[in-house]
């Protein structure tokens, strides 16, 4: 969703009532002061230390193009690509700057939401913006609760206007013409070998959350990037869900499943409910907090939340190997929350012929053998007759005709003659009889009538 401007997902546009947050200061393990806190010397969200050195802007070597583009873009040669280090992500413990978080106990699913975060000119508006996303961001265990952490005066305007919309669990991302910041999860679970058939560069690790976008990502990366990210990431799960025995290449650009594959707002949300569930396994940092309720202000217990300590950060996944194992677990999450099997097994059997291309495939020649009805490999043979009349082999099988050249090879010349020309148009008895040198029709109808009784004794035990 991008904030003032359109909606990728629903957010909702209940409105709650404008009400403080922050009852009390505190102070940050530095003992510099903070501007908001939550009850009984909760949490605190930006200092007045971490403003003041971000508004300051980066380190000289922000002019230098070329060191930029070596801590956006990795080298080939750089040990850190290698397979068993690339793709990597990771994530930063909130233990850095706060003593507790707020934990939800019953998570809602993540929502993204795009802000401009605008283009790194560092002024004061920009500043407060940039850090207090981060800080939203790091509080990603309060979910759909963590609006309740700040003090509405120092959230800035686009964050404030999500935080009165109510409790909705929201991540913030920078708005960009590549999109990279949402789908970032995605893009890191891809192999090297991927990304380069893919001509996508080798970005170094990715981190969940987002907390800061000093790199400015978007100027290394290919003006389609996403269509780009997405045919990487659909030949990455497509291995995954079918384990290659039916390429991708079998199936039409139009095919339901491929284009579910290509859909990377539908893995999204199962990427990021996996990496939640990794994180929420992590040990905390021992800040002596016992985890327990949250009282406010007037003694009451907040309810679906308790105050625990920062769990510890690091990497989520590293190498080609783990990254594996998580693409499996995304893929098992949106079973669970995208219905994923469901839509497998309703294409599957509501297959059409142009879901399918030119490249012979195993589900290919399963559609086929079910629409023609094959059970059977059977051999087709062509033999041409005067009158250009076909006639089939005696072990052929045509099943729009419903003849069947086992039958044939039981009746005499005359017979077989009868049911040929019947079959090849001609429908009127004495144009057989003509055909076939009779003077009138009733010596066909007598044969006619023969091979009736024939066939009603031989179809009947087939």
């Amino acid at each position: 969703m991008e904030v003032g401007v359109e909606t990728q997902s629903q957010v909702g546009t209940h409105q709650v009532p404008s009400t403080k947050r922050c009852p009390s200061k505190f102070l940050l393990q530095d003992g510099t002061e903070s501007r908001c806190s939550v009850a009984e010397g909760y949490v605190t969200t930006y200092s007045a230390t971490t403003e003041a050195n971000m508004a300051n802007g980066p380190a000289s070597s922000d002019d230098d193009e070329d060191f930029w583009h070596s801590q956006t873009i990795m080298r080939p040669d750089d040990e850190k690509a290698s397979s068993g280090l690339y793709p990597r992500l990771f994530n930063m413990s909130a233990g850095f700057i706060y003593q507790a978080v707020l934990r939800a106990e019953r998570p809602d699913p993540v929502e993204y939401v795009t802000v401009q975060l605008g283009d790194l000119a560092w002024t004061d508006e920009e500043t407060r913006l940039l850090v207090a996303a981060a800080n939203w961001n790091m509080q990603w265990e309060a979910a759909q609760y963590r609006r309740r952490i700040f003090d509405e005066e120092e959230l800035p305007p686009p964050i404030r206007e999500l935080a009165d919309r109510g409790d909705i669990n929201i991540t913030l991302v920078p708005r960009t013409r590549s999109r990279y910041y949402e789908y970032a999860p995605l893009f890191h679970l891809i192999p090297r070998a991927v990304l380069e058939r893919n001509g996508l560069p080798l970005l170094h690790a990715g981190q969940w959350p987002f907390l800061s976008d000093v790199r400015q990502s978007d100027l290394y990366l290919p003006a389609d990037f996403d269509r780009r990210l997405a045919r990487a990431w659909a030949s990455v799960v497509w291995g995954h869900i079918f384990r290659y025995k039916s390429p991708m290449r079998g199936f039409s650009a139009s095919d339901p499943i491929r284009l579910l594959a290509h859909n990377l707002d539908y893995w999204i949300p199962a990427v990021t409910d996996v990496i939640q569930e990794e994180l929420r396994e992590w040990p905390e940092v021992d800040k002596g907090i016992t985890t327990g309720p949250v009282k406010l202000e007037n003694g009451t217990v907040f309810e679906g939340a308790v105050r625990a300590n920062p769990r510890k950060g690091g990497d989520v996944w590293t190498g080609e190997e783990e990254a594996s194992w998580i693409v499996d677990r995304t893929i098992e999450a949106a079973d669970r929350h995208g219905h994923l099997r469901d839509i497998l097994d309703a294409v599957r059997s509501h297959r059409v012929e142009e879901d399918f291309s030119d490249y012979w495939t195993a589900a290919r020649e399963d559609f086929e053998r079910k629409l023609y009805h094959k059970r059977l490999k059977v051999k087709v043979r062509f033999v041409e007759m005067t009158d250009s009349i076909p006639v089939q082999g005696p072990e052929t099988e045509v099943v729009d005709r419903l003849v069947f050249g086992d039958f044939l090879a039981l009746l005499n010349e005359k017979d077989r003659e009868v049911v040929v020309l019947l079959s090849s148009g001609v429908t009127k008895l004495t144009e057989v009889a003509q055909i076939m040198g009779y003077s009138n029709h009733s010596p066909v109808s007598k044969r006619l009538e023969r091979i009736r009784r024939q066939a009603a004794e031989f179809f009947g035990t087939v």
